[in-house]
């Protein structure tokens, strides 16, 4: 076996050691790190857990005297990888690995100490081996534009359920043009069509089909208004209320990638809706037309549509 070939293979140390340049730098390893989590773009990873084995190796400055001070705060933990592993865990669902790498190898270098980091992921469950990704990423050559980015204030959205009665009313773009303000984005929200949904009697198809019941009046509720646009994902969203678009709320994505997901199933769109306004951290939530019930959210505004 040629050297190239055993180093694809060899743990990611090997591999620090044999692309290393100029001066040598120290090098901290976490092995065999094994987490459960849901992770994965096929149906059968959605609603389940399997196993994750994380190989990282992070090269870092030499520590000097740090040694003989024998001072933890001088030198890179290793629960700063383990906790960079668990932060990205925490922050999405995600369905690449490779995704996954790179923020947990991004997070890694914001460490003062960190200079270059190997990280290896693979997944112990899919197969009859390990099936995984390996990624380099450096301090200097990757993560400088990252350093000089300020972070900006996300935009905080009125977040509107309308109910089938209101979507259907001969007022809707009238109210549309009153909700519709220059200094606060717009996301409209409905439930699923009139007439019931198909029944499947298997709560995780169910929950599919439901998410695709409000996906269809989400369309219908858009093809009224031309300024009207269905958003699926958390990035066109917050691009779509940067650029004062107003967005029809598509919930499937959203929902099946987020981590901490809504209590309520997707048949209660009312609470789903709620939910959605709570991880937009909405300025307002309001209800258009006959609200059930109070749910739980700041600044819930309950308005029936003849007061409109």
């Amino acid at each position: 076996m040629s050297n190239e070939i055993r180093l694809a293979f060899a743990h990611p140390s090997e591999r620090a050691e044999a692309t290393a340049q100029g001066d040598p730098l120290d090098r901290i390893s976490l092995r065999d790190h094994i987490v459960e989590v849901e992770i994965g773009a096929f149906q059968a990873e959605r609603g389940a857990t399997q196993r994750v084995c994380f190989n990282v190796v992070v090269e870092v400055l030499p520590i000097g005297s740090a040694v003989a001070d024998d001072d933890v705060d001088r030198i890179l933990s290793y629960d700063k990888v383990t906790d960079a592993i668990a932060f990205e865990l925490a922050a999405e669902r995600l369905n690449l690995l490779e995704t996954l790498a790179v923020r947990v190898a991004d997070r890694v270098l914001l460490e003062p100490q960190a200079q270059r980091v190997f990280v290896r992921i693979e997944k112990l469950d899919r197969g009859p081996g390990a099936l995984g990704v390996e990624m380099v990423r450096s301090r200097k050559a990757h993560l400088a534009p990252i350093e000089t980015v300020a972070e900006e204030e996300p935009p905080r959205p009125r977040v509107v359920f309308m109910t089938n009665e209101a979507r259907q009313s001969e007022n809707l773009l009238g109210w549309i043009d009153q909700l519709e303000t220059a200094d606060q984005p717009l996301i409209l929200c409905v439930g699923a069509p009139e007439g019931g949904v198909p029944q499947t009697g298997q709560d995780l198809t169910q929950r599919r089909v439901d998410l695709l019941a409000i996906e269809q009046n989400a369309w219908m509720l858009a093809v009224c208004d031309k300024r009207c646009v269905v958003v699926d994902t958390r990035t066109e969203l917050e691009w779509a209320m940067k650029n004062g678009q107003i967005c029809v709320w598509a919930p499937s994505k959203i929902v099946l990638d987020a981590v901490d997901g809504p209590s309520s199933p997707p048949s209660d769109a009312l609470a789903l809706s709620a939910w959605f306004a709570s991880q937009m951290q909405a300025k307002e939530f309001w209800v258009i037309g006959e609200a059930t019930r109070a749910v739980n959210v700041d600044r819930c505004v309950a308005i029936d549509q003849k007061n409109l």
